[in-house]
Protein backbone atom coordinates (compact mmCIF):
# COMPACT_ATOMS: atom_id res chain seq x y z
CA UNK A 1 0.00 0.00 0.00
CA UNK A 2 1.10 3.74 -0.22
CA UNK A 3 3.02 5.56 2.30
CA UNK A 4 1.21 9.13 2.76
CA UNK A 5 3.28 11.96 3.05
CA UNK A 6 2.05 12.29 6.45
CA UNK A 7 0.24 9.96 9.29
CA UNK A 8 -1.98 12.78 10.27
CA UNK A 9 -3.03 16.24 8.82
CA UNK A 10 -4.10 19.03 11.25
CA UNK A 11 -6.82 21.63 9.93
CA UNK A 12 -6.48 24.65 11.82
CA UNK A 13 -3.95 26.49 14.65
CA UNK A 14 -6.04 28.18 16.65
CA UNK A 15 -7.27 27.12 20.27
CA UNK A 16 -8.48 23.37 19.02
CA UNK A 17 -5.95 22.84 16.51
CA UNK A 18 -2.94 23.51 18.87
CA UNK A 19 -4.85 21.39 21.47
CA UNK A 20 -4.82 18.72 19.09
CA UNK A 21 -1.46 18.64 18.04
CA UNK A 22 -0.98 18.78 21.67
CA UNK A 23 -2.33 15.37 22.24
CA UNK A 24 -1.21 13.73 19.12
CA UNK A 25 2.40 14.79 19.77
CA UNK A 26 2.27 13.72 22.83
CA UNK A 27 -0.18 10.33 22.75
CA UNK A 28 1.14 9.32 19.88
CA UNK A 29 4.83 10.29 19.54
CA UNK A 30 5.48 7.97 16.56
CA UNK A 31 2.87 9.92 14.13
CA UNK A 32 4.27 11.92 11.32
CA UNK A 33 1.93 15.45 11.06
CA UNK A 34 1.49 18.80 10.21
CA UNK A 35 -0.91 21.55 10.89
CA UNK A 36 -2.16 23.47 8.35
CA UNK A 37 -3.08 27.42 9.22
CA UNK A 38 -5.19 29.25 6.00
CA UNK A 39 -3.07 32.44 8.04
CA UNK A 40 0.43 33.78 9.23
CA UNK A 41 -0.40 33.53 12.10
CA UNK A 42 -2.09 30.88 14.96
CA UNK A 43 -4.75 31.68 17.23
CA UNK A 44 -8.11 31.53 14.95
CA UNK A 45 -10.23 33.56 16.77
CA UNK A 46 -8.10 35.05 18.90
CA UNK A 47 -6.23 36.13 16.40
CA UNK A 48 -8.97 37.39 13.94
CA UNK A 49 -11.08 39.35 15.95
CA UNK A 50 -8.98 41.98 17.60
CA UNK A 51 -11.84 44.81 18.52
CA UNK A 52 -11.57 46.70 21.91
CA UNK A 53 -12.47 44.71 24.93
CA UNK A 54 -12.45 41.12 23.00
CA UNK A 55 -12.43 38.64 25.97
CA UNK A 56 -13.59 34.70 26.26
CA UNK A 57 -17.92 34.35 27.25
CA UNK A 58 -17.03 31.55 29.20
CA UNK A 59 -14.61 30.37 32.26
CA UNK A 60 -10.93 29.75 30.62
CA UNK A 61 -10.66 27.15 34.05
CA UNK A 62 -12.84 24.95 31.47
CA UNK A 63 -12.37 26.87 28.40
CA UNK A 64 -8.30 26.26 28.81
CA UNK A 65 -7.00 22.76 28.07
CA UNK A 66 -7.16 20.25 30.65
CA UNK A 67 -3.24 19.74 30.48
CA UNK A 68 -2.37 23.28 30.49
CA UNK A 69 -2.86 25.19 34.00
CA UNK A 70 -5.06 28.68 33.39
CA UNK A 71 -2.91 30.53 35.46
CA UNK A 72 -4.39 34.04 35.14
CA UNK A 73 -6.26 35.63 38.18
CA UNK A 74 -9.14 36.71 35.73
CA UNK A 75 -11.55 33.25 34.89
CA UNK A 76 -13.25 35.48 31.58
CA UNK A 77 -9.83 36.36 30.12
CA UNK A 78 -8.92 38.88 27.29
CA UNK A 79 -8.49 37.73 23.99
CA UNK A 80 -4.72 38.80 24.10
CA UNK A 81 -4.26 36.75 27.43
CA UNK A 82 -6.16 33.87 25.52
CA UNK A 83 -3.68 34.57 22.48
CA UNK A 84 -0.44 34.16 24.62
CA UNK A 85 -1.75 31.00 26.12
CA UNK A 86 -2.71 29.15 22.80
CA UNK A 87 1.05 30.40 21.28
CA UNK A 88 2.54 29.05 24.74
CA UNK A 89 1.47 25.95 24.34
CA UNK A 90 2.53 25.70 21.35
CA UNK A 91 6.21 26.49 22.09
CA UNK A 92 6.08 24.48 25.39
CA UNK A 93 5.21 21.70 22.89
CA UNK A 94 6.99 21.84 19.74
CA UNK A 95 3.75 22.23 17.81
CA UNK A 96 4.77 25.63 16.15
CA UNK A 97 7.76 23.26 14.23
CA UNK A 98 5.07 21.45 12.75
CA UNK A 99 2.78 24.35 11.49
CA UNK A 100 2.55 25.04 8.03
CA UNK A 101 1.06 29.12 7.64
CA UNK A 102 -0.46 29.93 4.71
CA UNK A 103 -1.39 26.72 3.80
CA UNK A 104 -5.65 27.08 2.83
CA UNK A 105 -6.81 23.57 2.48
CA UNK A 106 -9.15 23.97 -0.77
CA UNK A 107 -10.39 20.33 -1.26
CA UNK A 108 -10.04 16.89 0.24
CA UNK A 109 -10.53 13.57 -1.58
CA UNK A 110 -10.38 10.52 -0.06
CA UNK A 111 -9.71 6.90 -1.97
CA UNK A 112 -10.75 3.25 -0.28
CA UNK A 113 -7.74 1.97 -2.62
CA UNK A 114 -5.19 3.49 -0.74
CA UNK A 115 -6.68 4.45 2.16
CA UNK A 116 -5.37 7.69 2.05
CA UNK A 117 -6.31 11.66 2.03
CA UNK A 118 -5.75 13.88 -0.65
CA UNK A 119 -5.44 17.69 -0.28
CA UNK A 120 -5.35 20.39 -3.23
CA UNK A 121 -3.76 23.40 -1.00
CA UNK A 122 -3.12 26.51 -1.70
CA UNK A 123 0.35 28.69 -0.82
CA UNK A 124 2.35 31.09 -2.14
CA UNK A 125 -0.26 31.63 -5.31
CA UNK A 126 0.60 28.07 -5.95
CA UNK A 127 -1.55 24.78 -5.76
CA UNK A 128 -0.17 21.67 -4.44
CA UNK A 129 -1.50 18.23 -2.90
CA UNK A 130 -0.57 16.72 0.51
CA UNK A 131 -1.29 12.79 1.23
CA UNK A 132 -2.25 12.18 4.37
CA UNK A 133 -3.56 8.91 6.20
CA UNK A 134 -6.06 10.39 8.92
CA UNK A 135 -7.08 14.11 8.85
CA UNK A 136 -8.03 15.91 12.23
CA UNK A 137 -10.22 19.32 11.03
CA UNK A 138 -10.00 21.78 13.65
CA UNK A 139 -11.24 24.69 11.15
CA UNK A 140 -14.18 25.79 13.03
CA UNK A 141 -17.51 26.43 12.55
CA UNK A 142 -17.07 29.72 10.55
CA UNK A 143 -15.57 31.69 7.62
CA UNK A 144 -12.86 34.09 8.94
CA UNK A 145 -12.87 35.80 5.37
CA UNK A 146 -16.11 36.98 5.49
CA UNK A 147 -18.75 38.12 8.32
CA UNK A 148 -22.41 38.45 7.56
CA UNK A 149 -23.95 41.37 6.46
CA UNK A 150 -27.23 42.34 6.64
CA UNK A 151 -28.56 44.24 3.56
CA UNK A 152 -29.76 47.45 5.18
CA UNK A 153 -31.82 50.06 3.29
CA UNK A 154 -30.27 53.60 2.62
CA UNK A 155 -26.80 52.38 3.69
CA UNK A 156 -25.06 53.72 0.98
CA UNK A 157 -26.59 57.09 2.05
CA UNK A 158 -24.71 56.88 5.22
CA UNK A 159 -21.87 59.46 5.24
CA UNK A 160 -20.28 57.73 8.63
CA UNK A 161 -17.84 55.15 8.72
CA UNK A 162 -19.04 51.13 9.18
CA UNK A 163 -16.86 48.55 11.08
CA UNK A 164 -17.84 44.88 11.15
CA UNK A 165 -15.67 43.69 14.71
CA UNK A 166 -14.49 40.42 12.45
CA UNK A 167 -12.52 43.05 10.85
CA UNK A 168 -11.50 45.83 13.01
CA UNK A 169 -9.29 48.42 11.66
CA UNK A 170 -6.07 48.98 13.60
CA UNK A 171 -6.31 52.18 14.97
CA UNK A 172 -9.75 53.53 15.14
CA UNK A 173 -10.12 56.46 16.54
CA UNK A 174 -13.22 56.38 18.19
CA UNK A 175 -12.63 58.64 21.22
CA UNK A 176 -15.39 61.38 21.32
CA UNK A 177 -18.19 59.70 18.65
CA UNK A 178 -21.02 58.63 18.28
CA UNK A 179 -21.30 55.05 18.25
CA UNK A 180 -24.27 52.76 17.05
CA UNK A 181 -23.62 49.09 17.44
CA UNK A 182 -26.18 47.02 15.63
CA UNK A 183 -26.62 43.33 17.33
CA UNK A 184 -28.11 41.22 20.98
CA UNK A 185 -25.39 38.92 21.08
CA UNK A 186 -21.95 38.53 22.98
CA UNK A 187 -19.57 40.90 20.89
CA UNK A 188 -22.48 43.64 20.79
CA UNK A 189 -22.62 42.84 24.90
CA UNK A 190 -18.71 43.63 25.09
CA UNK A 191 -18.16 46.16 22.51
CA UNK A 192 -20.58 48.52 24.25
CA UNK A 193 -19.58 49.06 27.75
CA UNK A 194 -15.95 49.04 26.36
CA UNK A 195 -16.23 52.13 24.03
CA UNK A 196 -18.55 53.88 25.79
CA UNK A 197 -15.93 54.36 28.51
CA UNK A 198 -14.43 57.10 25.32
CA UNK A 199 -17.42 57.57 22.73
CA UNK A 200 -19.26 60.49 23.50
CA UNK A 201 -22.65 58.18 23.54
CA UNK A 202 -23.12 54.48 22.55
CA UNK A 203 -26.44 52.82 21.44
CA UNK A 204 -26.53 49.51 21.55
CA UNK A 205 -29.61 48.22 18.76
CA UNK A 206 -31.29 45.31 18.78
CA UNK A 207 -33.79 43.60 16.84
CA UNK A 208 -34.26 40.88 19.81
CA UNK A 209 -33.47 41.01 23.29
CA UNK A 210 -30.91 38.42 24.80
CA UNK A 211 -31.02 36.80 27.98
CA UNK A 212 -27.46 38.81 30.16
CA UNK A 213 -25.94 37.51 33.62
CA UNK A 214 -23.77 39.21 35.60
CA UNK A 215 -20.62 37.51 36.44
CA UNK A 216 -17.46 38.27 38.42
CA UNK A 217 -14.68 38.20 35.58
CA UNK A 218 -12.69 36.76 38.53
CA UNK A 219 -13.21 33.06 40.19
CA UNK A 220 -12.40 33.74 43.86
CA UNK A 221 -12.84 30.36 45.12
CA UNK A 222 -10.68 29.53 42.29
CA UNK A 223 -8.14 31.76 42.84
CA UNK A 224 -8.13 30.56 46.66
CA UNK A 225 -8.20 26.65 45.47
CA UNK A 226 -5.40 27.48 43.21
CA UNK A 227 -3.49 29.65 46.28
CA UNK A 228 -4.03 26.54 48.80
CA UNK A 229 -2.68 23.90 45.88
CA UNK A 230 -0.23 25.27 43.54
CA UNK A 231 0.14 24.27 40.32
CA UNK A 232 -1.69 21.35 38.73
CA UNK A 233 -3.58 20.63 41.56
CA UNK A 234 -5.48 23.35 42.06
CA UNK A 235 -6.36 24.10 38.27
CA UNK A 236 -7.83 20.65 38.98
CA UNK A 237 -9.62 21.38 41.46
CA UNK A 238 -11.02 24.87 39.93
CA UNK A 239 -12.19 22.99 36.37
CA UNK A 240 -14.20 20.10 38.11
CA UNK A 241 -15.66 23.05 40.22
CA UNK A 242 -16.89 24.89 37.24
CA UNK A 243 -17.59 21.63 35.59
CA UNK A 244 -20.34 20.50 38.30
CA UNK A 245 -21.42 24.39 38.99
CA UNK A 246 -22.13 24.46 34.97
CA UNK A 247 -24.12 20.77 35.39
CA UNK A 248 -26.32 22.32 38.21
CA UNK A 249 -27.19 25.19 36.13
CA UNK A 250 -28.56 23.04 33.62
CA UNK A 251 -30.52 20.92 35.24
CA UNK A 252 -32.29 23.55 36.97
CA UNK A 253 -32.85 24.77 33.46
CA UNK A 254 -34.44 21.76 32.19
CA UNK A 255 -36.28 20.95 35.83
CA UNK A 256 -37.60 24.60 35.65
CA UNK A 257 -37.30 26.65 32.83
CA UNK A 258 -40.07 29.45 33.77
CA UNK A 259 -37.94 29.79 37.16
CA UNK A 260 -34.68 30.09 35.54
CA UNK A 261 -36.47 33.32 32.60
CA UNK A 262 -38.03 34.81 35.64
CA UNK A 263 -34.68 34.57 37.69
CA UNK A 264 -32.51 35.63 34.77
CA UNK A 265 -34.69 38.93 34.00
CA UNK A 266 -35.26 39.54 37.80
CA UNK A 267 -31.43 39.89 38.34
CA UNK A 268 -31.18 42.41 35.56
CA UNK A 269 -34.20 43.81 36.82
CA UNK A 270 -32.04 44.55 40.06
CA UNK A 271 -29.44 45.70 37.93
CA UNK A 272 -30.98 48.54 36.18
CA UNK A 273 -34.88 49.33 37.51
CA UNK A 274 -33.60 52.00 39.74
CA UNK A 275 -32.03 53.92 36.34
CA UNK A 276 -33.26 52.03 33.26
CA UNK A 277 -37.22 52.58 33.41
CA UNK A 278 -37.78 50.82 30.18
CA UNK A 279 -34.89 48.35 31.05
CA UNK A 280 -37.70 45.18 30.45
CA UNK A 281 -38.40 46.33 27.44
CA UNK A 282 -34.48 45.15 26.46
CA UNK A 283 -34.40 42.57 28.41
CA UNK A 284 -37.13 40.23 27.88
CA UNK A 285 -36.38 37.68 25.08
CA UNK A 286 -39.62 36.03 23.56
CA UNK A 287 -37.43 32.41 23.96
CA UNK A 288 -37.00 30.19 26.08
CA UNK A 289 -33.00 30.45 27.96
CA UNK A 290 -31.25 27.75 25.83
CA UNK A 291 -32.43 28.74 22.80
CA UNK A 292 -29.69 31.12 22.40
CA UNK A 293 -26.30 31.83 24.12
CA UNK A 294 -26.68 33.37 27.25
CA UNK A 295 -24.20 36.40 27.19
CA UNK A 296 -22.25 37.39 30.00
CA UNK A 297 -21.72 40.40 31.29
CA UNK A 298 -18.55 40.74 33.97
CA UNK A 299 -18.75 42.49 37.13
CA UNK A 300 -21.77 44.00 35.42
CA UNK A 301 -19.73 46.26 33.05
CA UNK A 302 -22.74 46.64 30.91
CA UNK A 303 -25.04 47.34 33.23
CA UNK A 304 -22.36 50.01 34.91
CA UNK A 305 -22.42 51.85 31.09
CA UNK A 306 -26.00 51.97 30.64
CA UNK A 307 -26.80 53.19 34.65
CA UNK A 308 -23.87 56.05 33.82
CA UNK A 309 -25.53 57.00 31.30
CA UNK A 310 -22.96 56.68 28.60
CA UNK A 311 -24.74 53.26 27.07
CA UNK A 312 -28.38 53.21 25.76
CA UNK A 313 -30.71 50.06 24.26
CA UNK A 314 -32.90 50.63 21.29
CA UNK A 315 -34.91 47.57 20.64
CA UNK A 316 -37.33 47.33 17.24
CA UNK A 317 -36.65 47.41 13.77
CA UNK A 318 -34.35 49.57 11.77
CA UNK A 319 -36.04 51.07 8.83
CA UNK A 320 -32.82 52.51 6.91
CA UNK A 321 -29.86 54.20 7.00
CA UNK A 322 -29.73 57.81 6.85
CA UNK A 323 -27.05 60.30 5.65
CA UNK A 324 -25.97 60.90 9.35
CA UNK A 325 -27.24 57.48 11.08
CA UNK A 326 -30.60 55.22 11.25
CA UNK A 327 -34.22 55.33 11.23
CA UNK A 328 -36.04 52.99 13.61
CA UNK A 329 -39.81 51.83 12.00
CA UNK A 330 -40.87 53.83 15.02
CA UNK A 331 -39.56 56.92 14.19
CA UNK A 332 -36.64 57.36 16.42
CA UNK A 333 -33.49 58.95 14.92
CA UNK A 334 -30.13 57.93 15.71
CA UNK A 335 -27.48 59.89 14.93
CA UNK A 336 -23.65 58.16 14.84
CA UNK A 337 -20.61 59.00 13.79
CA UNK A 338 -19.47 54.88 13.89
CA UNK A 339 -22.12 52.27 12.79
CA UNK A 340 -20.69 48.91 14.20
CA UNK A 341 -22.33 45.78 12.31
CA UNK A 342 -22.21 43.31 15.33
CA UNK A 343 -24.39 41.50 13.16
CA UNK A 344 -23.62 37.53 13.26
CA UNK A 345 -20.75 35.16 11.62
CA UNK A 346 -20.87 32.82 8.25
CA UNK A 347 -21.11 29.37 9.60
CA UNK A 348 -18.96 26.92 7.35
CA UNK A 349 -18.42 23.45 7.76
CA UNK A 350 -15.44 21.48 7.16
CA UNK A 351 -13.48 24.79 6.62
CA UNK A 352 -15.51 25.35 3.49
CA UNK A 353 -13.14 23.00 1.71
CA UNK A 354 -15.00 20.37 -1.12
CA UNK A 355 -15.07 16.98 0.31
CA UNK A 356 -15.11 13.31 -1.71
CA UNK A 357 -14.94 9.92 -1.19
CA UNK A 358 -13.50 7.77 -4.33
CA UNK A 359 -15.16 10.62 -6.60
CA UNK A 360 -18.42 11.00 -5.18
CA UNK A 361 -18.61 14.96 -3.87
CA UNK A 362 -20.02 14.74 -0.26
CA UNK A 363 -22.27 17.14 0.88
CA UNK A 364 -21.70 17.22 5.07
CA UNK A 365 -25.44 18.69 5.51
CA UNK A 366 -26.87 15.44 4.39
CA UNK A 367 -24.83 13.34 6.52
CA UNK A 368 -25.27 12.27 10.20
CA UNK A 369 -22.99 13.06 13.18
CA UNK A 370 -20.99 10.44 15.07
CA UNK A 371 -21.21 11.07 19.04
CA UNK A 372 -20.79 14.83 17.31
CA UNK A 373 -17.51 14.56 15.77
CA UNK A 374 -17.37 11.95 12.75
CA UNK A 375 -19.45 11.98 9.58
CA UNK A 376 -21.45 9.03 8.61
CA UNK A 377 -19.85 7.39 5.55
CA UNK A 378 -16.94 9.67 5.91
CA UNK A 379 -13.88 7.91 6.56
CA UNK A 380 -10.86 8.82 8.26
CA UNK A 381 -11.87 12.12 9.39
CA UNK A 382 -12.49 13.84 12.83
CA UNK A 383 -14.43 17.07 12.86
CA UNK A 384 -13.35 18.66 15.86
CA UNK A 385 -16.18 20.97 17.89
CA UNK A 386 -16.63 22.21 21.20
CA UNK A 387 -20.25 22.91 22.97
CA UNK A 388 -22.52 25.32 22.41
CA UNK A 389 -24.07 25.10 25.73
CA UNK A 390 -20.37 24.85 27.60
CA UNK A 391 -16.86 25.74 27.45
CA UNK A 392 -16.22 25.10 23.95
CA UNK A 393 -12.71 23.23 24.72
CA UNK A 394 -13.80 20.89 27.00
CA UNK A 395 -15.43 18.96 24.32
CA UNK A 396 -12.18 19.41 21.92
CA UNK A 397 -10.30 17.71 25.00
CA UNK A 398 -12.63 14.92 25.27
CA UNK A 399 -12.40 14.60 20.98
CA UNK A 400 -8.74 14.58 21.09
CA UNK A 401 -8.27 11.64 23.79
CA UNK A 402 -10.81 9.41 21.63
CA UNK A 403 -8.63 10.50 18.42
CA UNK A 404 -6.21 9.30 19.86
CA UNK A 405 -7.65 5.96 21.08
CA UNK A 406 -8.71 5.12 17.56
CA UNK A 407 -5.44 5.97 16.11
CA UNK A 408 -3.92 3.40 18.50
CA UNK A 409 -6.68 1.01 17.94
CA UNK A 410 -6.27 0.91 14.39
CA UNK A 411 -2.08 0.84 14.63
CA UNK A 412 -2.94 -2.68 16.86
CA UNK A 413 -5.45 -4.24 14.45
CA UNK A 414 -4.08 -3.62 11.63
CA UNK A 415 -6.83 -1.18 10.29
CA UNK A 416 -5.93 1.61 7.82
CA UNK A 417 -9.86 2.74 7.28
CA UNK A 418 -12.60 3.97 10.20
CA UNK A 419 -16.20 4.88 8.87
CA UNK A 420 -19.02 5.27 10.78
CA UNK A 421 -21.94 3.20 9.17
CA UNK A 422 -25.35 4.68 9.16
CA UNK A 423 -28.06 2.55 8.04
CA UNK A 424 -31.24 3.80 6.03
CA UNK A 425 -33.16 3.69 9.92
CA UNK A 426 -30.91 5.88 10.97
CA UNK A 427 -32.15 8.30 8.45
CA UNK A 428 -35.55 8.21 8.69
CA UNK A 429 -35.94 10.80 11.54
CA UNK A 430 -32.75 13.31 11.40
CA UNK A 431 -33.33 17.44 12.59
CA UNK A 432 -30.45 19.77 12.57
CA UNK A 433 -27.71 19.00 15.13
CA UNK A 434 -27.32 21.72 16.84
CA UNK A 435 -30.90 22.86 17.98
CA UNK A 436 -30.06 26.69 18.75
CA UNK A 437 -32.54 29.56 16.82
CA UNK A 438 -29.65 32.41 16.71
CA UNK A 439 -29.48 33.76 13.26
CA UNK A 440 -26.44 32.30 12.26
CA UNK A 441 -27.57 29.11 12.47
CA UNK A 442 -30.89 29.75 10.90
CA UNK A 443 -29.37 31.21 8.11
CA UNK A 444 -27.66 28.07 7.36
CA UNK A 445 -29.61 25.33 8.77
CA UNK A 446 -30.33 23.56 5.58
CA UNK A 447 -26.18 22.98 5.46
CA UNK A 448 -25.50 21.80 8.71
CA UNK A 449 -25.16 18.09 9.12
CA UNK A 450 -27.75 16.13 11.33
CA UNK A 451 -28.09 14.14 13.93
CA UNK A 452 -30.29 11.31 14.65
CA UNK A 453 -32.68 9.83 17.06
CA UNK A 454 -30.60 7.31 19.01
CA UNK A 455 -27.07 6.77 19.83
CA UNK A 456 -24.30 7.32 18.54
CA UNK A 457 -26.14 9.55 16.27
CA UNK A 458 -27.78 11.65 18.76
CA UNK A 459 -26.02 15.34 19.69
CA UNK A 460 -26.03 15.09 23.47
CA UNK A 461 -24.28 18.38 24.24
CA UNK A 462 -23.28 16.86 27.47
CA UNK A 463 -19.85 17.28 29.24
CA UNK A 464 -20.75 14.07 31.37
CA UNK A 465 -21.92 11.45 29.03
CA UNK A 466 -19.25 12.06 26.34
CA UNK A 467 -16.23 11.94 28.55
CA UNK A 468 -18.48 8.12 29.56
CA UNK A 469 -18.30 7.26 26.77
CA UNK A 470 -15.55 8.82 24.83
CA UNK A 471 -13.12 8.34 27.80
CA UNK A 472 -14.21 4.48 29.08
CA UNK A 473 -16.45 3.82 25.89
CA UNK A 474 -15.66 0.92 23.44
CA UNK A 475 -14.15 2.50 20.57
CA UNK A 476 -15.15 -0.92 18.59
CA UNK A 477 -18.73 0.42 19.01
CA UNK A 478 -20.08 -1.75 16.48
CA UNK A 479 -20.75 1.62 14.52
CA UNK A 480 -17.45 2.20 13.45
CA UNK A 481 -16.12 -0.16 10.63
CA UNK A 482 -12.64 -0.74 10.71
CA UNK A 483 -10.72 -1.99 7.66
CA UNK A 484 -8.12 -1.99 4.96
CA UNK A 485 -10.22 0.18 2.70
CA UNK A 486 -13.39 -1.00 2.31
CA UNK A 487 -15.11 0.74 -0.47
CA UNK A 488 -17.82 3.44 0.82
CA UNK A 489 -21.33 3.67 -1.22
CA UNK A 490 -22.84 6.92 -0.42
CA UNK A 491 -26.44 7.13 -1.24
CA UNK A 492 -27.48 9.81 -4.06
CA UNK A 493 -29.65 11.54 -1.73
CA UNK A 494 -26.66 12.28 0.79
CA UNK A 495 -24.13 13.56 -2.36
CA UNK A 496 -23.42 17.07 -3.25
CA UNK A 497 -24.73 17.11 -7.15
CA UNK A 498 -23.41 21.11 -6.95
CA UNK A 499 -19.75 19.51 -6.67
CA UNK A 500 -19.59 16.68 -9.52
CA UNK A 501 -17.78 18.13 -11.79
CA UNK A 502 -15.11 19.40 -8.85
CA UNK A 503 -14.91 15.67 -7.71
CA UNK A 504 -14.27 14.12 -10.94
CA UNK A 505 -11.22 16.26 -12.04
Amino acid sequence: MAKPDLDVIIIGAGLSGIGVARYLKVECPEKSFAVLETKPRMGGTWDQFRYPGIRSDSDMHTMGYAFKPWRDAKAIADGPAILSYVKETARDYGIDAHIRFGHRVIRADYSTATSMWTLTVEHGGETRRITARFLLSCAGYYRHEEAYAPDFPGLSDYRGQVVHPQFWPEGLDYAGKRIAIIGSGATAVTLTPTLAKRAAHVWQIQRTPTYVVNRPARDRVGNLLKAVFPGRLGYWFTRWKVIWEGRLRRRRFVRDIKGMKDLLIGNVGKELAADVPDWETHFTPPYWPGQQRICVVPDGDMFHALRQGKASMVTGEIETFTETGLRMADGTEIEADIVITATGLVLETLGGAAYAVDGQAVSPGKLLVYKGFMYSNLPNLIYVTGYTNASWTLKVDLVAEFAMRLLKHMDATGATQVVPRAGSEDFSKIATAIKFTSGYFLRVRDRLPKHGTAFPWVHEQEYFWDRKTLKRGRVDDGTLSFSTGEAVVFPPEQLDPDATELAAE
